[in-house]
């Protein structure tokens, strides 16, 4: 059953992508239909809307198209943003390009090695660890990246970390980054997190959701 007259987002619940603009919509109580996808079966009405064809992709009732993950949560946050994660926003733009440009494609190569052969396992990861290593010390003198309170960054970087650390989460709990560590941790068992990470049965099998939720239980 569709929900009428709200904003519709397109998300896949696993992607990282999606997973920071359904944690900016349920922190700003930015009231949507939430229709969840599968990458090799997207419906036509979100091509129709987003050609590219990737998550998110977030349609307002006027009919305009978001579908960059981070404008939608600028977009979201810019009308309600009770948590202040705009506070620092410059520093945080800033810091989530770095992630976003030069980080993410070598997370890419690391999860998936085997398709870019040109450098082993070992070595895709080492090209990786710069950018860990600076967020660990970063977090070493403070609890977020930004400072003791939680700014865009830290929500926007934090899916590819955990992307990054269940490529081998048993390397990745040795690694010499407590700091690290226990923020990736506080944010997986934080309450906003677990809000936006219920199995979504898929809008394909005729589904839909408002999202956040906070009356009933999600299927």
């Amino acid at each position: 059953m569709s929900n009428q007259n709200l904003p519709v987002l397109y998300s896949f619940r696993r992607c990282p992508y999606a997973m920071r603009a359904r944690m900016a919509i349920a922190a700003g109580d930015y009231r949507c239909e939430l229709r969840e996808i599968i990458l090799k079966d997207k419906p036509e009405a979100m091509l129709k809307a987003s050609p590219k064809g990737t998550v998110p992709v977030l349609i307002l009732e006027d009919g305009t198209v978001i579908d960059e993950s981070l404008a939608i949560m600028l977009h979201v946050l810019q009308l309600n943003d009770p948590q202040n994660w705009l506070l620092y926003k410059a520093d945080s733009l800033s810091l989530i390009e770095e992630y976003d440009i030069q980080f993410k494609p070598l997370l890419d190569r690391y999860k998936y090695h085997v398709g870019y052969p040109e450098l082993s396992f070992d070595e895709h990861r080492d090209n990786t660890l710069p950018y860990l290593i600076a967020l660990n010390q970063k977090l070493e003198n403070s609890d977020h990246l930004l400072g003791d309170n939680i700014q865009l960054a830290d929500i926007a970087i934090m899916p590819f970390i955990r992307q990054y650390a269940f490529v081998d989460k048993q390397w990745f709990d040795q690694q010499d980054w407590p700091a690290l560590q226990d923020w990736l941790h506080k944010h997986l068992n934080s309450s906003l997190f677990k809000r936006i990470m219920p199995k979504f049965k898929l809008f394909n099998d005729g589904y839909t959701y408002q999202f956040p939720n906070n009356n009933e239980s999600f299927l």
